[in-house]
């Protein structure tokens, strides 16, 4: 059953394909956005910085899955394949389909990928205040801390929290 209660999924999951672009184009702006307002101030869909970004995953040979219903595309989830080891670079499904299975859908599909390389994971970096995201991993079995990424404040940068692990408390 979906989050939206229906039996029947939501969205269709397939391969990105050329005709795709614009929309994916516009769905990572979103995810971008979406990011920085985990991060501090709100920023504006940068469409021209979305469509290098896309360029470059396509360049490298990232797989790219489109979440589509209706006939079009409402979201997408770019994986890189590192040898045998998938990593989801980046989620993001439109707002107004937020709570669909959607997400659920296109990690699935990630979750495929690597199951058909041997893998029996998917790797993801994970904001600590993306709730939604932790949620839908969560959902999936996803509970083991892998690592932490660690770096120093950013020039003008005022970590929101902070986040204790085991006895190391980490500011961000």
């Amino acid at each position: 059953m979906t989050e939206n209660g229906s039996s029947e999924p939501v969205a269709k999951v397939r391969p990105f394909v050329p005709g795709d672009r614009d929309a994916a184009v516009s769905l990572l702006a979103g995810y971008r956005v979406a990011l920085s307002a985990l991060r501090g101030p709100e920023r504006t869909p940068d469409e021209g910085a979305a469509a290098l970004e896309l360029q470059e995953y396509l360049g490298r040979g990232f797989p790219v899955f489109v979440a589509e219903a209706d006939g079009r595309p409402i979201g997408l989830l770019v994986c890189r394949v590192d040898g045998p080891t998938v990593w989801a670079e980046c989620l993001y499904v439109a707002p107004e389909w937020w709570r669909h299975g959607v997400g659920t859908a296109l990690y699935a599909a990630a979750e495929e990928l690597a199951a058909a390389r041997g893998e029996p994971t998917v790797y993801t970096w994970v904001h600590p205040d993306n709730r939604a995201v932790i949620r839908l991993l969560a959902s999936r079995g996803y509970d083991v801390l892998n690592l932490i990424e660690v770096r120093k404040a950013l020039p003008g940068e005022t970590p929101r929290g902070t986040l204790r692990i085991g006895e190391h408390d980490y500011r961000y």
